[in-house]
Order: structure tokens, then sequence, then C-alpha cells
């Protein structure tokens, strides 16, 4: 009789090691720090190649990519049709394009458009201190002092305005003549020396008040506020001043009155030296709407006149 023997069944547990194989998530997060690291290295060299200005039209080109606000409801179309594959090239240069370039990119014209207005700034900053100069050198000049209720500054869209005006017992020139009075010389002089502290070039107005010019040879007072306003450049050449300062020499007569309600304010008859800003000076070089009027030497006066 055979001996029927057990099975015997052995189970075998495999161990797993651990720590040797992690599959391929590392390559992601590899990938990710590599991004990163190029990003960071981009950024530092754009802030080591680029101005000021560069670096602020590219912060605002990656806020609005597009200079204009587009309407239409249709992709720009492309070579394969609407959306498709652009034709425009895409200018592969180094540093210098971001300053040269060709001025259609957004980022070129963002960068134009904020250094023309940091130049805006700094020049209203320029003016800002020549009017507060002026005021300070009013107030303690022996020379000025007399005359500081005749000296009315102020800042205009144009720029820093220096108006001088006529006072009822105190006028600026002869009656009805473009002849200065001493004291106006005086006032000129002085100005002359803080007009040449700034870069700006100027404009002189001559005004009258409404009382008309009783002269003959056609003589009124276009003609002579148009002549005073000469003899305020001549005087401040005379005083120093650059000639290649003046840009504009115009006289108004009564046509802009100081005092509209009353014409013949003494307060009308004025000269107005404007220091101008650079876009004012550039409206008035091309404006051929406003030409000065043609300067001539004064004829005598015949007749009290503005």
């Amino acid at each position: 009789m055979s001996e029927t023997r057990p099975t015997v069944i052995v189970r075998r547990v495999k161990k797993v090691q651990r720590g040797g194989h992690h599959g391929g998530s590392w390559k992601v997060a590899y990938a990710d720090f590599v991004t990163a690291m190029m990003a960071f290295f981009l950024v530092l060299w754009l802030l080591a190649t680029t101005s000021k200005p560069e670096r602020a039209a590219i912060s605002e080109y990656f806020r609005n990519p597009s200079p204009l606000t587009g309407s239409s409801p249709v992709a720009a179309p492309g070579m394969a049709g609407p959306g498709g594959a652009s034709t425009s090239m895409i200018k592969l240069g180094g540093t210098t394009d971001l300053s040269r370039g060709t001025g259609d990119a957004p980022f070129e014209q963002q960068a134009k458009a904020s250094a023309e207005a940091e130049e805006r700034q700094r020049e209203q900053q320029r003016l800002e201190t020549l009017m507060q100069d002026l005021r300070e050198a009013i107030s303690k000049s022996q020379a000025l002092e007399p005359f500081k209720d005749q000296l009315l500054l102020d800042i205009t869209p144009e720029g820093l305005r220096i108006q001088i005006v006529d006072q009822q017992n105190r006028p600026m020139f002869d009656m009805g003549s473009a002849r200065l009075m001493p004291y106006t010389r005086a006032i000129l002089f002085e100005l002359s020396q803080f007009i040449n502290q700034v870069p700006n070039h100027i404009s002189l107005t001559g005004h009258t008040d409404t009382t008309a010019y009783a002269g003959s040879h056609g003589y009124s007072n276009w003609e002579l506020s148009a002549d005073r306003a000469n003899a305020a450049r001549r005087t401040l050449l005379e005083g120093g001043m650059a000639e290649a300062k003046v840009s504009r020499v115009v006289g108004l007569s009564s046509s802009v009155l100081f005092d509209k309600q009353n014409p013949q304010n003494p307060v009308n008859r004025r000269i107005s030296i404007v220091v101008m800003t650079r876009d004012a000076e550039a409206a008035a070089l091309a404006d051929t709407g406003t030409l000065p009027l043609p300067l001539r030497a004064p004829l005598p006066p015949t007749a009290g006149a503005a």
C-alpha cells in the first residue's frame, strides 16, 4: 500500500526595493526648473541691456500688446485665411532693435511716448523753477521790486508767461509810441538774464487797449503793438539774451484784452513774453495762419493813442 504524501505549497513574497526607480515625474519637475531659470536670466538680461523708458515700454506692451483698441469681430487674414499664419516678418535682432527698430513695433512706440512724457515733465519743472526764481528775484531786486505789481507770472499751456502791464501813472511806453520808459528797459534787462537760464525759445506779443490810434498813413494799434513787441525784443538782446531764442514777435492790438469788462483799462496795454514749451514752439512755427506782422519803425505820433 503506497503512502500518500501531502502537497506542500510554498508561498514566496517578492520584495520590491524602494528608492530605485521613480518613474518620469522628475523630468517634469526638472523641465519646470529649467524654464523658470531661463525666464529669470531673460529678465536679468533685459534689465542689463535696456534703458528705463524701454523697460517701461516693454512692461506696458505685455499689459496691452496692441497700441490700438480693435473692434472688428473677424480675425486678421493670414497666409492660410483668417486667423492663419501672418505674413509679417518677426525681427529677432539684438539689443539694438529695442532702440533702433523700424518704428512700427508697439514697444518702440511706447518707449518713444514714455521718453516724450519724461521730457515734458522735465520741461515743466524747468519752467516752474524759473518762475519761482523770478518771483524771488523780483522781491529782492531793488530795480524790480517797485514794479512787482506790473509783473505778472503764470504757467499756461504754451509755457511760462511773463506779462509787463501798464499802470495808470506808470506806462511802459511813451503815449502812442514804441519808445520804452527807462524803468521798462531796466525790467527787460533783468528778465533777459533769467530767460537765458533755460534752453526754451520765447515769443513776444504786444497788446494795446481799445483807444484808437489817431494817426495818419494808416498807422494803427496793430502797427503800434507790433512795434512795441519788437522794441522789447531789441532791449532783451541788449540785456544779454541770445538772439536765437526769439521764435515769434507779434502785435495783437486790442484783440486779446486782459480786462474784457473795461477795454480801456491800462492793464490791457502790456507786453507778453512766453518762455515756450517745445510743443508750443513747434505749433508756432508750423501754424502759417499766425505769422508775425511785418515789423516796421514807428512813425512819429501825431495824437494820443493806447
